[in-house]
């Protein structure tokens, strides 16, 4: 299947949902390489914005498209609107936003460094997970009560990573302040 742009969608203003799953693909694929890894660090270390870069491959990527690359960015910024209840383009649309912003990232911050944030990411995860699991067990209305005080503690924090987590004893002392029911489910 041609992946070009086809008048009837130029006309309409927007690119199809397979050129954009192609897009999406073919930009997973190039930011993976070394070689482009290497250009973008080359241009964050040359005071460029490693942004500035990814939306040149993707311009790249909509001319090998037969793609007028104003015309396909453009169509970028209208995804959401387009094809919104498309839900399946939609995950992969945030991924390809998802890769774009790490693809950034990892030339500003340099390999080693990338390699820590993504392992702390990682343990944070974990420990968000382990949180949550742990607060299925409360009725719903003290779910709640967690989420609203995880909430402030968030807030109050300015949104700083380590707020995002609750240890079962923050968790419990929400919990012993309402009095809803344990259910005891896992």
């Amino acid at each position: 299947m041609s992946v070009s742009a086809t008048p009837d969608f130029q006309s309409a203003a927007m690119l199809s949902r397979d050129q954009l799953l192609h897009l999406f693909n073919r930009f997973s694929f190039v930011t993976s390489q070394p070689d482009v890894k290497r250009r973008i660090s080359d241009a964050v270390q040359d005071n460029q914005e490693a942004v500035a870069v990814t939306t040149a491959i993707q311009e790249e990527i909509f001319l090998e498209m037969g793609v007028d690359p104003r015309f396909g960015i453009a169509c970028l910024g209208k995804v959401n609107m387009v094809y919104e209840n498309d839900r399946d383009l939609m995950i992969h649309f945030y991924r390809f936003v998802a890769r774009e912003e790490m693809v950034c990232e990892e030339a500003e911050l340099g390999p080693e460094e990338f390699a820590e944030r993504m392992q702390f990411q990682h343990e944070l995860h974990e420990q968000q997970l382990e949180m949550l699991k742990h607060m299925r067990k409360f009725h719903q209305d003290n779910q709640t009560a967690i989420f609203e005080k995880l909430r402030q503690q968030m807030v109050s924090a300015n949104f700083e990573s380590g707020a995002s987590i609750m240890s079962s004893e923050q968790i419990q002392e929400i919990v012993c302040g309402q009095v809803l029911p344990y259910t005891g489910q896992s």
